[in-house]
């Protein structure tokens, strides 16, 4: 599409540019109902449509179980830092947690705040967060395992996610859910800030497993109630309805365009090789992820000097690639590879660090 930039934002991030040509035919006219998608009522046949096509998709690219529930909240992902403690802990009970960066940092804060048990069972604290920590023994009778998949800042991902002898995980995967197939049979719950990987900022992708529910707390207010938005299929209040419609043709672009979770997990490995194949053979760049821990989703590097990485993301801007300037709290580059990002933005910006790290070592 004509003007359209290369996107390596890392979120709100590209979207398929299939998805934003239907969504525009709908922002007047939806399907011949003469009003706008963005005027239609939550309670409308051809709303729940659209919400229960989302959820069928969803459940089957994940390939989820009839005991997993599919919600849309509001909030983001950080008030799931809090939502899921106060439904997820019975009392008397502990939660385990690994610490891999600022999103698993800020899930802890929020749990410290509810004065709720945990323990930090791993951390990669101790080496500014550059790696995946392999070594960890889980509590005996944990509530839960909470992991972070992807961390967006410091550009590390779980390769695998870990054993827990019985104790369910719970995720958050908010920068790499449906980049890449896993078996869900372990996480009692996930959650997911759509504005990555699955739409525009606005609306949070909850699946939880039924019997999570069993152990929500009778005093907890109605909004904050897992079983509240499960029991009324996402429409216990009115719910972000364009944001759910965009996440539905986004699903739907996956699943019948690109051809599924592992049809897109070689697309992003193949993007990510590209990246990671010129910073390991120039010395101009540096990777800042440890080899083993590294994102396939956010790929986080440095130049030579802070000097040179202004030029490099102002000089990036003026080839057409947007979104390359790293996270304010540690500077550098990160180039975000989510699943709408094409392998011709990759490719050309492979071509273009090659050409500046010529023109300036």
């Amino acid at each position: 599409m004509a003007g359209r930039i290369h996107n390596f934002n890392p979120g709100p991030a590209a979207l398929p540019v299939e998805v934003l040509e239907e969504a525009a035919e709908s922002l007047l006219d939806f399907k011949g109902s003469g009003m706008s998608i963005m005027e239609m009522s939550h309670r409308s046949a051809a709303f729940e449509e659209i919400l229960n096509d989302a959820v069928a998709r969803l459940k089957r690219l994940l390939k989820l179980t009839d005991d997993f529930k599919v919600i849309f909240m509001q909030g983001g992902a950080s008030s799931q830092f809090f939502m899921v403690p106060m439904n997820l802990i019975p009392e008397g009970s502990s939660a385990d947690y690994i610490n891999t960066g600022t999103w698993s940092t800020k899930a802890i804060k929020e749990i410290e705040i509810l004065k709720k048990r945990y323990k930090v069972v791993a951390s990669s604290e101790d080496r500014n967060f550059r790696y995946i920590p392999k070594d960890f023994s889980f509590t005996p009778g944990a509530a839960y395992v909470h992991i972070t998949s992807n961390n967006t800042i410091k550009g590390t991902q779980w390769a695998t996610f870990p054993t827990t002898d019985g104790q369910p995980l719970v995720a958050d995967m908010s920068s790499d859910i449906l980049s890449r197939p896993f078996d869900a049979k372990p996480f009692g719950l996930i959650y997911a800030g759509a504005q990555k990987n699955l739409g525009p900022a606005g609306v949070t992708v909850v699946i939880i497993r039924e019997d999570m529910l069993e152990r929500e707390p009778k005093n907890l207010p109605t909004m904050l109630r897992y079983s509240t938005h499960v029991s009324k299929n996402s429409l216990y209040n009115t719910p972000p309805c364009v944001n759910i419609y965009m996440v539905q043709l986004c699903l739907k672009w996956l699943e019948e365009t690109v051809g599924g979770l592992e049809a897109i997990a070689r697309i992003n490995k193949e993007k990510a090789d590209l990246i990671y194949g010129l910073i390991d053979s120039n010395p101009f760049y540096k990777g800042t992820a440890d080899p083993d821990s590294r994102s396939l989703m956010n790929v986080t590097f440095r130049l030579p000097s802070e000097d040179l990485e202004k030029k490099f993301v102002a000089q990036a801007g003026g080839n057409g690639m947007g979104g390359l300037k790293g996270h304010r709290s540690v500077g550098g580059c990160r180039a975000s590879l989510y699943n709408a990002v094409t392998l011709d933005a990759v490719r050309d910006l492979v071509a273009f660090m090659k050409d500046f790290a010529q023109a300036n070592a």
